[in-house]
Formats: structure tokens, C-alpha cells, sequence
């Protein structure tokens, strides 16, 4: 009975949200009102909704409670306590692979298609494989942390001693299981961020802009004395994560960063006080739009050229939909077209501010072709700045987000 109480408590929440915020949040706010549900109900509650939007725009036309169970049977490996829900015909399929799952449900609905789960497949960039890339929304991605210089010891042996199971993907890349309280376990920006892998990849780019630019620094080599501190940009900061990924990259630096949300960079100071990031200015600037009388550009943007711009810009967020899957189901695909208007409106923008010899990075956490390799011949024929280098990094095969960046000089 507690089981279907869930289901049918599931149900309630899906009929009543729009996707007009983030789930997490819609959840929350739902059990603040409702408090007799205790961790275990929430943990539940919150999973059935979830897998109810991993399937994308499959089946968008079934009732919800039987939309439901189609996805509790396509997005779990095991029955589990679940099974209560089922008659033994579905029960009898779930004991196979998810092809078989799959199979099976064609032939209850012939409509169902893998396809049909991200159907936007006409603009995805030519490196992603549409079927792998569609199926991989049906699986919780981990939960990814970047050890920070200096912690690779501690955070793992802390990890090891509260239980938690970790899997290295690198130095200093750790995957977790999804849902991992790690908060109690060390000290959250200090020793270890959350970072997703293919984010950490961006850090591949700073290498190569090391070597191309003679920059040395951390773990990139040692700084010269006489050599002066890099001038960096990070136009679009949003949480910060590429910003301390600089920083133990760089070490110090004359680092500004700028976001249009005034909450982001009350947020960043908190962030930044952890990570030990002191030597920063920020500011709040609307890069869509071209400085002017209406809008000045701040003047720790203005008074001076920027050896490095790190344009991590607005985007569908089309390589992340794995994490917040009801923004594949309320995606609509004249929002391809708005964001690559928006981007192209930002990089114009911001590239007028790169000194000569300096570097653009720009980055999309999307996976479509006029928001990334599109925006790369825009910027070549633009801005007649030179491509060091680009790449689409496949993150759906580790059960990580799927990013894209670009290294450009000018001349």
C-alpha cells in the first residue's frame, strides 16, 4: 500500500507542474507544504517523478499513471518494491536487459520508439550517436567531483572511511553514485568540488593555452617572478566551477567575472571564500547587448584587454538534460534558434575586449550544431581570430554530461 501511496502521490505532482522551474525546487516546495512525508517517502516520491520525464517526448499522449509505469518498468534494472504495481507479464521482462524492456513495450505500444525520447536529433552536432545519445536519458548520471590540488589524499580517504564507493577517472576526477551526501564528509570547495567529468575536461583546453601562450603556472609548470599575472575574463560565471578550475590551473591571477543575475554573484562570493579565491572583482553585465550610453560596460571591463575570456555561454543546456530530464520533456525546439541568436549577441560583445595575442574560450554545455560548430565558423568569419583547437566532449558513455568548447587566438 505505501508503494502505490507514492505512485498515486507522484502522479499528483506531475499533473501539477509545468516545467515553468526546476523540478528539484517544484519538489521541495511541494514537500515544505506536505510534511507528514518523511526522507524515505521523498526519496521515492521524487524518483517516480523523475523517471516519469526520462522519457522525453516518448508516449506524450498516454494518461500519467500509465505514462508512469511504462517509464518505472523502461528505467529501472529491478522490479524492487515497485513489483506490487505490476502483473506478472511485465514482471516476467523485467528480469531481462533493457533492449528486451524495450522490445516488450513496442509491443504494448507501437508508438514507443527510442527516437521518439529525444527527437530532436536533426541538430545534434555529427559526433553524437543519436540512439546511444537518446537511451543514456533513461540513466542517472553520477555525481562527479574534481579533487583540488593538494586533496587527491584526503577526500579519498574520507570517502573510503563514511562508506561512500567512488570510481577514479582520472587524478583527480572521482565518480560517485548520484544522490552521495559527501557535504559531511569534507570540506565543499575547499578540498573537492562538484564539477561534472566532461566540465573537468575544459581544463585539456588550459593546457593547450598554456603551451600556446607560454603561460606557466601550478600545475601547468611554475610562474616566473617577472612574469605578470594573467588577465582573466569569465564573462558568464554562473556557478563558478570553471572559475576555480582556472584558478588551480593559473594560480593567481587578475580575475573579473560577470553574470546578468546579481543572485550569482552573491553566490560566488560565498564559493569563492571557500575555495580561497580572494583576488577577484565582479560585476553585473547584460552581454547581449552592446556597450552604449544605455549600457555602459563596467569599468573593470573596460579600462583593460584580457589575455583569456572564458565565455561559458547561456545555452539550451541540451548535454545536461540527463540531470534534469523534465527539461528534455518541456523542450521545444524554436529554443535552438533563440539561444544561438543570444550566444552569437554575447560573443560579439565580448571578443572587442581581447588584447591582440589573446585567447577566447568559449564553451555550451549543448550537444546542437549551431550552438557549437556553427558559432566556431561565426566567430572565424566575424572576428578573423585563429582555431587552436575544438571539441565536443562525449560525456553519455560514463554517464556524464556531454559539453562542447573552443580555443581561438587573435591575431
Amino acid at each position: 500500500m505505501r508503494f502505490q501511496s507514492y505512485f498515486n502521490t507522484a502522479v499528483l505532482i506531475i499533473k501539477s507542474y509545468n516545467g515553468n522551474i526546476p523540478l528539484v525546487h517544484f519538489l521541495k516546495q511541494y514537500f515544505a507544504l506536505h510534511k507528514k512525508h518523511g526522507s524515505r517517502d521523498r526519496k521515492q516520491i521524487s524518483h517516480l517523478c523523475y523517471c516519469y520525464y526520462r522519457l522525453g517526448h516518448a508516449c506524450k499522449n498516454l494518461p500519467v499513471e500509465e505514462r508512469l509505469q511504462l517509464a518505472l518498468f523502461v528505467c529501472n534494472e529491478q522490479a524492487g518494491d515497485w513489483q506490487l504495481l505490476f502483473d506478472q507479464s511485465w514482471l516476467d521482462q523485467w528480469k531481462k536487459g533493457l533492449s528486451e524492456r524495450i522490445a516488450f513495450v513496442c509491443t504494448l505500444y507501437p508508438t514507443f520508439a527510442i527516437e521518439a525520447i529525444f527527437p530532436f536529433t536533426t541538430y545534434l552536432s555529427a559526433a553524437v550517436e543519436p540512439v546511444s545519445f537518446s537511451l543514456s536519458h533513461l540513466v542517472q548520471p553520477h555525481l562527479f567531483l574534481r579533487i583540488r590540488p593538494g586533496y587527491a589524499a584526503s577526500v579519498k580517504n574520507k570517502l573510503t572511511a563514511a562508506g561512500i564507493g567512488f570510481q577514479s577517472m582520472g587524478e583527480n576526477c572521482l565518480a560517485l553514485p548520484n544522490g552521495s551526501k559527501t557535504d559531511a564528509v569534507f570540506e565543499l570547495d575547499k578540498e573537492a568540488v562538484v564539477q561534472d567529468y566532461s566540465s573537468q575536461r575544459i581544463g585539456e583546453l588550459l593546457r593547450v593555452f598554456s603551451r600556446e601562450s607560454g603561460v606557466h603556472s601550478s600545475e601547468f609548470g611554475v610562474r616566473s617572478k617577472e612574469q605578470p599575472a594573467l588577465c582573466v575574463w569569465d564573462c558568464c560565471a554562473a556557478s563558478g566551477g570553471k572559475s576555480i578550475l582556472m584558478a588551480d590551473c593559473f594560480g593567481q591571477m587578475d580575475l573579473v567575472v560577470s553574470d546578468i543575475r546579481k543572485s550569482i554573484l552573491e553566490n560566488l562570493k560565498e564559493r569563492f571564500y571557500k575555495a580561497g579565491i580572494k583576488n577577484y572583482r565582479s560585476c553585473m553585465a547584460d552581454l547581449s547587448i552592446s556597450a552604449s550610453t544605455a549600457n555602459p560596460k563596467p569599468n573593470i571591463i573596460s579600462s583593460q584587454p584580457f589575455d583569456l575570456i572564458l565565455c561559458d555561454a547561456p545555452c539550451t543546456g541540451s548535454g545536461t538534460w540527463g540531470r534534469t530530464p523534465e527539461s528534455l520533456y518541456f523542450f521545444s525546439q524554436d529554443k535552438i534558434a533563440e539561444y544561438a541568436a543570444l550566444q552569437r549577441k554575447i560573443i560579439s560583445n565580448t571578443i572587442p575586449y581581447l588584447k591582440k595575442g589573446g585567447y577566447f574560450l568559449y564553451s555550451t554545455c549543448s550537444v546542437f550544431t549551431v550552438e557549437n560548430e556553427e558559432n566556431v565558423v561565426f566567430i572565424q568569419e566575424q572576428f578573423q581570430l585563429t582555431l587552436i583547437r575544438q571539441e565536443l566532449f562525449i560525456g553519455y558513455q560514463q554517464q556524464a554530461d556531454t559539453l562542447f568548447a573552443a580555443l581561438f587566438k587573435k591575431g
